[in-house]
């Protein structure tokens, strides 16, 4: 599986906007979108004036905003994508859920991984299980009725020794049911609308793909 190794922070940059690929670090003043809020590059500080996008370079952007922000690779991406075409309602809509549905988002969603690389990392480490089953695949969709855990073993290793105190600073989505002491889930229902990421203009990426 291919793995984007483009420094975060520059990502971050080229698409001017603060993507959460750092956790914590993002709502910091260490951020460099607080610090460099221009595009990455030699002549990045003169650009900040540059003249509209096209709408062509408008919907690429918003389509690369949402590829990245989920930590997607294009391939990926365009197949999520055409699994949203194919079902009934709306296609920008059935595309931000079928990104919410993936475990690693669930994971970060859920408090136990600070960002979204982090939370894919553990997925493929295998500390989770989801109805009692490990799954070690970042892209598995989860649906409605689902529990997922933290392993029992991995539950006493270093990397979630202080979990219990960040959960406790968790503010779960509706959609999901935390319970802070078992570090379990469960999938309430999907995500409805004003469940998903409103900083994405999916529109942009539906037209984009029609092209």
């Amino acid at each position: 599986m291919g793995k984007n190794l483009d420094p975060k922070c520059k990502q971050c940059r080229r698409i001017g906007e603060k993507l959460m690929l750092k956790g914590e670090r993002c709502s910091s003043t260490k951020c460099a979108m607080v610090k460099k809020s221009y595009i990455p590059g030699f002549h990045g500080p003169k650009r900040r004036g540059m003249a509209r996008k096209s709408d062509y370079g408008l919907q690429l952007t918003e389509k690369q905003k949402a590829r990245k922000q989920y930590g997607l690779m294009e391939k990926q991406f365009k197949l999520t994508f055409d699994r949203a075409s194919k079902k009934t309602g709306d296609i920008g809509e059935n595309l931000l859920r079928l990104l919410e549905l993936r475990l690693d988002n669930v994971i970060f969603k859920l408090g136990f991984a600070d960002s979204r690389s982090e939370a894919r990392q553990l997925v493929n480490h295998g500390h989770f299980e989801v109805n009692d089953k490990k799954v070690s695949i970042p892209s598995f969709q989860v649906k409605e009725g689902d529990t997922i855990q933290i392993k029992k073993k991995s539950k006493t290793g270093k990397r979630f020794k202080n979990i219990g105190e960040k959960l406790k600073k968790v503010e779960a989505p509706g959609w999901l049911s935390l319970d802070k002491k078992e570090f379990s889930a469960k999938i309430l229902h999907e995500p409805r609308s004003k469940d998903l990421e409103f900083n994405i203009n999916t529109q942009m990426i539906v037209e984009f793909y029609s092209k």
